[in-house]
């Protein structure tokens, strides 16, 4: 009899740890130990609390953690976010203009830190936000007071960010669906440097 238990119980063993294994707490974790580096695509949706119609737009991204990040959107207009860990910058063509600010703590309370952070506990409070749409969810609140968003939602599957959802301090909703992820990229450090085009209006620091 205490053979059988056990023959059974060694069956299902590997089964109930796969199953631990696979929670968003778990997924997330794997996640930043295991990624250096990342690049894929992605699709954005904003939408407003006032319920108009959702704004939608789509882009590449490119990570090197910690703090290095660039983010692209091509679609529906031109706009490039790049960090190289110590700065960071926002460029707007169509309006030729800089927005530049020293990251300093800044990162660490910000939703690009799920991707591009290093130490997340000291930022977030994290939580397993369940199982929904085939994804493991956690849930991030930033324990920072003066925060610009009040919690960030991040979908995993195979231990990879798959969607992320933002929630902001005016009622808006930014949902991010990563239709490509590579995991551990080879990546060009070009690719976190930016040069303000000339002619271009600075502002920030």
């Amino acid at each position: 009899m205490h053979r059988a238990i056990r023959l059974v119980l060694f069956c299902i063993f590997p089964f109930l740890a796969l199953a631990a294994e696979a929670s968003g707490l778990d997924q997330i974790n794997a996640f930043i130990a295991e990624t250096r580096t990342a690049q894929g695509s992605f699709s954005q949706t904003v939408v407003a609390k006032s319920g108009r119609k959702p704004k939608q737009s789509s882009g590449t991204f490119a990570l090197h953690r910690p703090g290095k990040f660039r983010w692209s959107y091509d679609k529906p207009y031109p706009q490039l976010l790049v960090s190289d860990g110590e700065t960071f910058w926002s460029y707007d063509p169509d309006l030729n203009q800089v927005v530049t600010r020293k990251l300093g703590k800044s990162l660490g309370a910000s939703p690009a830190a799920l991707l591009a952070g290093g130490d997340l506990e000291s930022s977030f409070e994290l939580k397993d936000g369940g199982n929904a749409d085939g994804l493991e969810w956690v849930e991030a609140t930033p324990r920072a007071q003066d925060a610009s968003f009040q919690k960030v939602r991040i979908g995993l599957k195979n231990r990879l960010p798959q969607a992320m959802e933002i929630n902001d301090n005016f009622g808006q909703t930014t949902l991010l669906r990563f239709t490509r992820f590579e995991p551990n990229s080879a990546l060009a450090p070009g690719l976190f440097r930016f040069a303000v085009p000339k002619g271009a209006d600075v502002v920030g620091e």
